[in-house]
């Protein structure tokens, strides 16, 4: 049988591309070498607690905190006062000398260091009110009175204070399996959050002096003890949130008789705080599945508002396994809810608002808690708390289990322009998803903000785009993260740094990871192998407290894809993507040998010794090829390929060929530091399209370079790299072939 070989030489087209672009961030070790490299340097060592495929471990343990919380809301001082007692499990195997108790009031006590550890300078044009804040007035008493700490029989406990951390001094040291009982008295005075700032606190309505309360972090709350670093007792500084062990709360609520309250937890006595009427107008939203029930009327509501009551009620809640307690509290509340049918239960979706949120948040509230616990669900696992509640409170986006505050409202005529729509409606998505992350899947947010921001974003993107309307996402497209991703790299760090490190803490701790893992479910893996490890990852470490080690080990151990490139770029550093058409040449098949082919030997393999006769792939530029030459192949214009298809190939053989008429060798290059699969897009004469996607690890071998042949039936038009902008390349000027001139902003 006759052998033929293939040899390609010469360039016909040169496309040589240019560009100016950032300098990639210096990058030190193996990183630097091979980009491929597995991440044994940076992972922590497998261990019995966390096993190396992601999942707990057969010795992994966690603490239980459970609270009985009295608490009283003093509205025309705007105090809150209260006191616990608390149930400490020690289920680890350390032996523990002393507690640590979160204070997370004190981070705007006037003693706080939050203030002192931030720059300033002077701003020369402020508002009276702003300067006679910043200069004149004495700052407000805010932060925790303790009045004492107590042990199960009332023996007052030796305690110390350092800031936000209140260390508990044992009188016997808690052996392993035992518990601790104790008890806290405490009041604060609740801060007025739209001028002081803050997580929390009350929002005054000037025109009738009433208020809403938002209540959190009212309570001295136990920090988390674990296998990674034992007490994890970082300071409240204001922008790492919180980590929590879960528990069981018994809540006690007392506030002015013509207050309603929604919080954490179930209502158990609603008879005696709501009327009779919106007792049966409950128990008509428990089986309204298509749209809310309205329980507390705005009629109601303004009717309320307009009085005072100097009498008090107490609303009793309780929750069980949970990480937090929230409350909201107020006369001006509107209240609606309906029911939510997941796979296996149904649970309720609420919404307490003022009449000023009218007719926005009664049209649009609940119904987007229903959407988002069924959006979360189907990706994770069935929302297992009884209810969901959005809580309206503008300037603020926050969440605790089973309740958020929410801002966007409409103006004084009740009008809402889009984008105050489409932001009250992404904030609910999001503050009701953090219900799943971290609230659920328990990480630690002080440490890790990414961790229950960016996969929340990211569940959020993928939420709004199932609401079917085209939502205007503003995180996961990976277009939207290119202007942060191609900044200066002094104003960048990598996802993996402390929450207090960061200087765009949205775009690194929201935007980021849910662009990367968009990009890493839509792109690199595929929905179908990505959903399923994301969702192992999410019922693995369901309440439980989850490392960035347990998410980067389950999703590649449930998907047997080796993402440790992905996560070291995207994760461990600040490089960015940026991938290239740097050359390309055609080919024209020749049976006559040029000269500079004299020196060129063939490679030996399948296709026998370096013996002729040859077929040749020669540049079109070559100056010994024949004009006539330069022509698409026609197979039988090459009497060597004519003989050998018809010597040696049967009808059916013949019947399955390709008929390739050019051939085409692209060069692509990568001035980005990231990997990145290559996405390709050709044109060809006829403006048809073929889509080829390359695996990522075609730039192993070669951190710079990567080169395909194209053997195709039509010609050419263009090439283009990333066509749907779907890798977050920063430089799209270099992603044509022909270059594509690029108009400026002014043209």
């Amino acid at each position: 049988m006759k052998k033929i070989a293939l040899v390609l030489l010469l360039p016909l087209l040169t496309m040589a591309q240019e560009k100016s672009t950032p300098a990639a961030p210096k990058q030190t070790g193996k990183y630097d070498t091979n980009k491929f490299s597995q991440m044994y340097d940076v992972l922590a060592t497998p261990n019995m607690f966390r096993t190396a495929s992601g999942a707990p471990g057969p010795a992994y343990y966690q603490q239980q905190a459970d609270y009985k919380i009295d608490i009283e809301l003093d509205d025309k001082n705007s105090k809150l006062s209260g006191s616990e007692t608390v149930t400490y499990t020690n289920n680890s195997p350390d032996t523990l000398e002393y507690l640590w108790v979160q204070l997370d009031q004190n981070q705007q006590a006037k003693t706080s260091q939050s203030p002192l550890a931030e720059s300033q300078k002077i701003d020369p044009v402020l508002p009276a009110e702003k300067f006679a804040s910043d200069y004149l007035k004495e700052k407000a008493d805010r932060g925790f009175h303790i009045e004492y700490v107590k042990d199960a029989k009332g023996t007052p406990l030796s305690y110390t204070i350092n800031q936000t951390m209140m260390r508990i001094n044992l009188p016997v040291p808690m052996k392993p399996g035992s518990t601790f009982v104790f008890s806290t008295k405490w009041w604060y005075n609740i801060n007025n959050y739209r001028k002081e700032g803050g997580r929390s606190g009350y929002e005054l309505f000037e025109k009738d002096g009433n208020k809403i309360y938002v209540i959190a972090q009212f309570y001295p709350r136990m920090a988390v003890y674990n296998d990674v670093e034992g007490w994890q007792n970082m300071q409240f500084w204001g922008s790492g949130e919180f980590a929590l062990p879960f528990g069981n709360f018994d809540v006690n609520i007392t506030v002015p008789a013509d207050h309603v309250i929604d919080a954490t937890g179930e209502l158990l006595n609603r008879a005696e705080v709501f009327t009779p009427a919106q007792v049966k107008r409950y128990e008509l939203a428990q089986k309204s599945f298509d749209k809310p029930v309205v329980i507390v009327t705005q009629e109601e509501a303004t009717a309320t508002e307009k009085g005072f009551s100097d009498k008090k009620k107490t609303w009793r809640f309780s929750a069980k396994n949970v990480r937090d307690f929230g409350i909201a509290s107020s006369r001006k509340f509107i209240y609606d809810a309906m029911a939510v049918k997941l796979s296996n239960k149904v649970v309720m979706a609420e919404s307490v608002y003022p009449k000023e949120a009218n007719p926005l948040w009664g049209e649009t509230s609940t119904m987007t808690v229903a959407h988002t616990l069924k959006s979360y669900s189907s990706h994770t696992f069935d929302y297992p708390y009884p209810k969901a509640v959005s809580v309206s409170a503008e300037d603020q986006g926050m969440e605790y289990p089973m309740i958020c505050w929410n801002f966007g409202r409409p103006d004084e005529n009740g009008v809402t322009s889009e984008q105050v729509k489409n932001g009250m409606i992404g904030v609910v998505i999001h503050e009701v998803g953090h219900n799943f992350f971290p609230m659920i899947v328990n990480s630690d947010e002080r440490q890790w903000t990414w961790m229950d921001e960016g996969l929340n974003s990211f569940m959020e993107y993928m939420a709004e785009q199932e609401l079917g309307t085209n939502f205007p996402s503003r995180r996961g497209p990976a277009k939207n993260i290119v202007p942060y991703m191609s900044g200066d790299q002094k104003f960048l760090e990598p996802i993996m740094s402390n929450s207090e490190n960061i200087y765009q803490f949205g775009n690194n701790a929201y935007g980021k990871p849910a662009t990367g893992l968009n990009i890493l479910r839509e792109t690199v893996m595929g929905r179908e192998l990505f959903d399923h490890a994301f969702k192992v990852y999410a019922n693995r470490w369901k309440f439980k407290h989850p490392t960035p080690e347990d998410f980067f080990r389950t999703m590649e151990n449930a998907s047997a894809f080796d993402l440790d490139w992905f996560f070291r770029g995207w994760f461990y550093s600040t490089d960015f993507v940026d991938i290239g058409v740097e050359d390309v040449k055609q080919y024209y098949v020749s049976e006559t040998a040029t000269s500079d082919l004299k020196e060129v030997k063939v490679r030996k393999g399948r296709f026998g010794l370096d013996k002729g006769p040859f077929v040749y792939l020669v540049s079109g530029q070559n100056s010994e090829l024949n004009p006539k030459d330069k022509k698409a192949l026609k197979i039988d214009d090459v009497k060597l390929l004519s003989d050998y298809i018809n010597q040696n190939l049967s009808a059916d053989e013949k019947a399955s060929l390709k008929s390739p008429k050019y051939f085409y060798e692209v060069t692509f290059n990568k001035p980005g530091g990231m990997i990145m699969p290559i996405l390709v897009e050709i044109t060809y004469e006829d403006d048809t399209k073929e889509s080829f996607k390359y695996p990522a690890q075609i730039w192993r071998k070669n951190n710079d370079t990567a080169k395909k042949v194209y053997a195709t039936a039509k010609a050419i038009k263009q090439i283009q790299i990333d066509p749907k902008l779907e890798t977050a390349d920063i430089d799209v000027t270099n992603n044509t072939w022909p270059k594509q001139e690029t108009k400026s902003k002014f043209d």
